[in-house]
């Protein structure tokens, strides 16, 4: 099992990179040529999400991406590191609610619309959070006898 480990400020021009990132290492691990542009989408709605959730909670430590091979599927980790705001541990995403400043209601409708994205484009999808932080998993499968050198 092969893993890639990505952390990045929470600066909006840095989820091009994570992106560029997680296509590549899909493609090493055997990712369908065509399913890559979903691959970089999800990945790109996933580290957006988590951008504007530390930005807006003024939580200053990095986004996580980790980009994990196994033997027939890959999998993407996209972590934020803002606590829910209630509901409880393991639930959904929606829970991580507005930052200072922000209307909660726009808050809470771009966190769902970013979430109806990637659940549009990804069959295998987790979202969870926890009291220090929420979880997007996504998962692809992969044929080992494609990957490339």
């Amino acid at each position: 099992m092969a893993t890639v480990e990505l952390r990045f400020s929470a600066q909006p021009e840095h989820v091009r990179t994570a992106r560029l990132v997680a296509a590549a290492v899909a493609r090493r691990a055997g990712v369908d040529e065509a399913v890559l542009d979903e691959v970089r989408l999800a990945v790109g709605e996933a580290c957006s999400r988590a951008v504007g959730l530390h930005r807006s909670h003024g939580v200053t430590a990095p986004v996580r991406v980790l980009l994990t091979e196994e033997e027939k599927s890959f999998s993407i980790e996209v972590g934020d590191e803002v606590p829910a705001s209630g509901g409880s541990p393991g639930s959904d995403a929606g829970q991580h609610g507005a930052g200072p400043g922000d209307d909660p209601e726009d808050a809470d409708g771009r966190d769902q619309m970013g979430l109806a994205v990637i659940s549009g484009l990804v069959d295998d999808v987790e979202v969870t959070t926890s009291g220090r932080g929420g979880l997007i998993r996504m998962s692809w499968p992969s044929n080992p006898a494609t990957i490339v050198p």
